[in-house]
């Protein structure tokens, strides 16, 4: 069954852990001046040194503008300007999910610097990349991504579009367009694959974008031209062209296919999308964290043993995988997709998160004893900084479909409202979290674990509304982790089945309250190619512990879980999801990996049964 996504502006955050996370983006998009953001623009355009005037009621231009952004934003470094794409995409997506008017005013200055910077370019283009880099690309000389950065630009316009219907945003971005299509046809078909095979950044996807909205023809000559025959090719035959390949480099090609055929239903991006998707995941497997790169590098399939180190789990490798996980589900409605899609939010777009700052991690290791490695405010600009920012403003977003039957899908446990239009009826739907390790709220005693203890699962109510008593079907996924029967209640008059990874509401209009009872338990994971080694999660959320190095642990005999114990379980009006060794040389606390900040830790640990030493 196809499903669609909501509107940005159907959907709002309620108070918690993700709401907090959003606010902490939000306020990091609003601190960063314009003219900064503008500032490889301005001087591309050759008019770095007037970036006040964009401001002419601003202060004295001598006390400002000192805080220049550097890192990869460095005015000389060869992927300046890639950010203000990413912040363009997630200012929008914030703008159009809460109205936030501080945002705005920030964005339209940036439209209006980038208008400016077209204008002194002769019309057309637009960005902070040199245009001689790309004549290097061409002539096979090195340079850095070039295509990558000008996407972002091209992508941050065309986001601000359809998020809020700008059509200077549009303008621009069409203008610019027309630069690109008569580089691109210049060249002969086998030196423009050649070309294509250096990189790509994400042009596809925009190409795809733009035909959507604008209908013009030269944005299908644009799909037919990108179309990289080394990549697409193989998977049209059901070949692994992942293995030891730089992930991020093709999953926004992959993506580009997708939104292709979505615009032009041609069948060939589907089974190449589709072939990507089964490669990636289900052919291969992940990490405990649902993360499969390291070193920026696909895995092997279900080799990973190898693979942990420092550089494991790249940010933007999660936040795109996401999005495709995404796609499969709109299209096919499988629901391991949203298992994906919930154990990478909570192990990599949470986790690669400083739970204070907001600041990213590159990477998130796995080795033993690792470190979480954060970036600065300005003075790094990783691409992994570009896509956390983005991915913080649609946590709403993976939390309803609307699926083709005029369902309504509550695809993850994020305590949110939504307020749709069913099959012509309003419907208000609420998601509450009430007893779980994040649960903060004015009350929350002991739950179905006893008197005593942490509760042992997770308590979802899902209110239902409609405004003049029409019915509307609604479907609440049951996670893969549940461990037990699912308990339910429901208001007098209201039926609910559990089936296909679902519970079916037939909501027959007025007010509807369901309860779900989710039961979680401690759980070990094993690497695949090395089963004796185990990572340890509770429901999603996997548990990280915090010592310097990988130390072995004894079950001698029983299952690893055992190991691990309640510990530090509460505290005021919040229970906490935290876990100690026992019959271990040395006590390890555990706690979640989306809150470790600057500690070091460990997510895998050797079992063995012997007798720990030292004991």
């Amino acid at each position: 069954m196809q499903h669609t996504s909501l509107k940005p502006a159907d959907i709002r955050l309620l108070p918690g852990l993700f709401d907090k996370r959003r606010s902490l983006n939000r306020d990091y998009l609003l601190s960063l001046r314009v003219d900064n953001l503008l500032q490889n623009f301005l001087i591309e355009a050759g008019i770095g040194d007037q970036a006040w005037h964009l401001h002419p009621s601003s202060a004295d231009p001598r006390d400002r503008g000192l805080d220049r952004h550097w890192g990869w934003e460095t005015p000389g470094s060869l992927l300046r300007g890639h950010f203000l794409g990413h912040w363009m995409s997630a200012a929008a997506r914030e703008i159009a999910a809460t109205g936030d008017r501080a945002l705005r005013v920030a964005l339209d200055d940036v439209l209006l610097g980038l208008e400016r910077c077209q204008q002194e370019n002769g019309g057309e283009w637009v960005f902070a990349t040199p245009r001689t880099y790309l004549d290097r690309l061409a002539r096979g000389l090195s340079v850095w991504a070039p295509q990558y950065a000008i996407h972002k630009t091209l992508m941050g316009l065309v986001d601000v579009y359809r998020d809020l219907g700008d059509e200077s945003a549009l303008r621009i971005a069409d203008r610019a367009a027309d630069w690109i299509l008569r580089w691109a046809a210049s060249f002969d078909d086998d030196s423009f694959q050649a070309i294509l095979d250096v990189e790509t950044g994400g042009m596809l996807e925009v190409w795809a974008d733009l035909l959507a909205i604008t209908g013009d023809a030269k944005y299908t000559t644009l799909l037919g031209l990108y179309y990289r025959r080394s990549l697409f090719d193989p998977l049209l035959a059901d070949e692994d062209v992942l293995t030891n390949m730089h992930a991020n480099t093709s999953i926004p090609e992959i993506l580009g296919a997708a939104r292709a055929y979505e615009v032009t239903g041609e069948d060939k991006w589907r089974t190449a999308v589709l072939a990507y998707w089964n490669w990636a995941v289900p052919r291969r497997g992940t990490f405990c964290t649902g993360g499969q790169t390291s070193g920026e590098i696909w895995t092997p399939p279900f080799e990973f043993a190898a693979r942990r180190g420092e550089k494991t789990q790249e940010h933007c490798t999660v936040y795109n995988m996401i999005r495709l996980a995404d796609v499969i589900f709109r299209w096919t409605g499988e629901t391991s997709c949203l298992d994906y899609i919930e154990r990478n939010i909570f192990n990599g777009v949470l986790a690669q998160q400083h739970p204070r700052s907001g600041a990213v991690a590159y990477f998130l290791p796995l080795e033993g004893g690792a470190q979480k490695n954060w970036g600065s405010a300005t003075e790094d600009f990783w691409c992994c900084h570009g896509t956390l920012v983005q991915a913080h403003t649609r946590h709403s977003q993976w939390a309803f479909y609307a699926a083709e039957d005029d369902a309504l899908v509550i695809a993850q446990f994020i305590p949110s409202r939504a307020q749709v239009t069913v099959a012509a009826h309003v419907l208000d739907v609420r998601v509450e979290l009430l007893e779980t390790a994040m649960r903060v709220g004015p009350d929350a005693n002991a739950g179905q674990a006893g008197a005593r203890h942490r509760p042992d699962r997770w308590l979802a109510r899902v209110t239902i509304r409609s405004d003049d008593g029409a019915a509307a079907p609604v479907r609440i996924r049951i996670p893969e982790w549940v461990a037990g029967e699912v308990g339910v209640q429901v208001s007098e008059g209201t039926s609910v089945s559990l089936a296909d990874g679902f519970a079916h509401v037939g909501h027959r209009g007025g007010d509807t309250v369901v309860e779900l009872s989710l039961p979680t338990a401690l759980r070990s994971i094993p690497i695949p190619d090395e089963p004796k080694t185990v990572a340890f999660a509770s429901g999603p959320v996997v548990l990280a512990g915090l010592v310097d190095h990988e130390p072995s642990l004894s079950a001698r005999g029983s299952s690893p879980e055992s190991i691990l114990v309640p510990d530090n379980e509460r505290q005021w009006t919040q229970w906490l999801l935290r876990y100690r060794t026992v019959g271990q040389a040395r006590s390890i606390r555990f706690l979640p990996l989306h809150e470790i900040e600057d500690q070091r830790f460990s997510v895998y640990f050797p079992i063995t049964d012997a007798q720990p030493a030292h004991a």
